[in-house]
């Protein structure tokens, strides 16, 4: 059977040899690029919610014919585009400072590849008259679709030579990291307008200084004990304002513990910033606004704002230091009993059996992930202490649960373990949702369809 050019509906064949069922074709839309420009012209986007999968299916008709390698690069380390695509960031070869660099577009090197040819594929052409300042043209370029280290064509290795700032001039070298700290260069959020910039610094407390207080290593009853794998370190997590090139807030974290690197420890959604303490054992929450880090709320030892001042006013708690005390801190106290809860609705001997006998290895779990799933909710990976501070080899193999806590209600709404089904439905669902670093409510039209049916 032969299908027409123009796939823009469903064929329906029907296969007459074995009378099976009939197979369904599914239309394939035009692939022309011009085509698609006036499809959306004209129609835009056809079903709500769409619109953002529309314009990244552009590219799809748009590829690279044309590679350059080895090109000559400024001695930094080049980071990612801010989302707008406006601007390229990079951290200076010391990791002090953020280089911002503003991209030219993509036809900013136009006419260094300018030909007399029909295309690039030709393995010889004619080149056309080059601006002032580049080596002159040859009557006969051996050059193909690509430019490698190999090419030793004067006009090729002056292109290597200048393709970068070509493309990227710099705009802005901002110091960022104070003295003594260097900037995680695998540590980077945007906020949603891409104005802001958020980056991590880090150093090592050296044996030389002096050795951090007890209760500044140990700040309440769920801190877990530093070993060499485990060391501690002095944070800084910076605002970086990328319109004019400036600092615009830090905030610090002495003797601590976290994950800078992959972005693991802190995560972004909108203008709500949550940053992990593995040491102590506290989400803290910040609002992004204004060019400043505003403090929300910390979840760890206590859940809403004013417990602190209620316990203190208690003359018992009045002059006890936080590791001393007796009681379990109020989240782990939420999940506890949201496990017992549990146990007790099921109305088996067997669930609230099993929760006792696991009681003591549950209020040994620590936090060792966690993630916005939106400005509301929290998704925490607890495991035990052995896994959060690097001891175990396989970390991943290891008992964990996972933990969905609701920030502004500060309650336990859902508790899974990592062998839950019920989880891996919800994983492969709304696959999207966990995405590290999901910031905006319009990046999961970024990703494919076929592995979220909830997007289509």
């Amino acid at each position: 059977m032969e299908y027409p050019k123009t796939h823009n509906f469903t064929l329906k064949y029907e296969d007459k040899a074995d009378g099976g069922p009939p197979l369904v074709v599914h239309a394939i839309g035009p692939q022309n690029i011009v085509k698609r420009l006036q499809a959306r012209e004209l129609w835009g986007g056809r079903r709500v919610g769409t619109a953002k999968y529309l314009e990244r299916s552009m590219y799809q008709s748009i590829f690279p014919n044309f590679t350059v390698t080895h090109v000559d690069k400024p001695p930094c380390f080049l980071r990612k585009f801010t989302p707008d695509g406006k601007h390229f960031i990079a951290f200076s070869s010391d990791q002090m400072s953020v280089e911002v660099y503003t991209f030219q577009g993509p036809e900013a090197a136009t006419h260094l590849f300018q030909s007399s040819g029909t295309g690039y594929q030709q393995k010889r052409r004619r080149l056309d008259p080059t601006p002032d300042g580049l080596p002159p043209r040859s009557c006969a370029v051996p050059w193909g679709d690509i430019i490698s280290s190999d090419d030793a064509h004067p006009r090729s290795q002056f292109i290597r030579k200048i393709a970068f700032e070509t493309f990227f001039k710099l705009k802005f070298r901002i110091t960022v990291a104070p003295p003594g700290e260097q900037l995680n260069r695998e540590c980077s959020l945007f906020t949603d307008d891409s104005n802001y910039m958020i980056v991590g610094s880090a150093t090592y407390i050296q044996d030389d200084q002096a050795h951090p207080q007890f209760h500044q290593m140990y700040r309440n009853n769920e801190s877990v004990e530093p070993n060499s794998r485990f060391p501690l370190e002095d944070y800084s997590v910076h605002l970086v304002d990328i319109r004019h090139g400036m600092l615009s807030d830090t905030v610090h974290f002495g003797v601590d513990k976290i994950y800078l690197s992959h972005n693991q420890g802190i995560y972004l959604y909108n203008q709500t910033l949550a940053i992990l303490s593995v040491q102590h054992q506290t989400v803290h929450i910040f609002h992004v606004g204004d060019g400043q880090f505003q403090p929300v709320r910390n979840i760890g030892r206590f859940c809403h704002e004013d417990d602190e001042l209620v316990l203190s006013s208690a003359p018992l708690f009045r002059s006890n230091r936080p590791y001393e005390d007796v009681f379990i801190n109020t989240l782990k106290h939420r999940l506890l009993v949201f496990i017992y809860k549990r146990a007790i609705e099921t109305k088996d001997p067997a669930d609230l059996a099993r929760f006792h006998q696991y009681y003591e290895q549950m209020r040994k779990l620590r936090i060792w992930k966690m993630q916005l799933l939106d400005e509301d909710h929290l998704l925490l990976k607890y495991s035990s202490a052995e896994v959060v501070t690097l001891k175990s080899a396989e970390p991943n193999s290891q008992y964990c649960i996972f933990v969905i806590y609701n920030i502004t209600e500060t309650n336990i709404l859902a508790v899974f373990e990592n062998t839950s089904d019920r989880l891996v439905d919800l994983f492969e669902g709304f696959s999207d949702n966990f995405r590290n670093n999901f910031m905006t409510q319009d990046a999961r039209y970024s990703s494919s369809p076929a592995n979220n049916i909830y997007s289509k």
